[in-house]
């Protein structure tokens, strides 16, 4: 499982958006000054932000989800805490039961 995190999956265009309405979250810009700390921690991908805290999309991989060709499976990061304001508490990766289609429409 650690191949899974240790890859890079950074999302084209047409997928970020297809992504970003799946799971009605934000994807963090990656000019923004904190992507540098992320990628040094978890690796190059695409993060986004929503209810849940930090979490990047990975290629799901054939052991976990056999029938999941050109899905993405969610991987949580960081979590938000009950402070004021909140703020995003890291921990180990963990995969999440959230599911994405990845696939682009070649109509698109």
């Amino acid at each position: 499982m650690a191949a899974l995190f240790g890859a890079v999956f950074q999302q084209q265009d047409a997928q970020l958006e297809r992504t970003t309405t799946q799971l009605q979250a934000e994807p963090i810009p990656e000019d923004y000054p904190l992507i540098l700390q992320l990628s040094q921690m978890y690796g190059e991908h695409t993060y986004f932000l929503d209810s849940d805290g930090l979490n990047i999309v990975e290629p799901a991989a054939a052991e976990l989800a056999p029938n999941a060709t050109g899905m993405g499976v969610v991987v949580n990061s960081a979590n938000w805490t009950n402070s004021n304001p909140p703020k995003l508490e890291a921990h180990e990766p963990e995969l999440t039961e959230s599911m994405v289609s990845l696939e682009i429409d070649s109509g698109s």
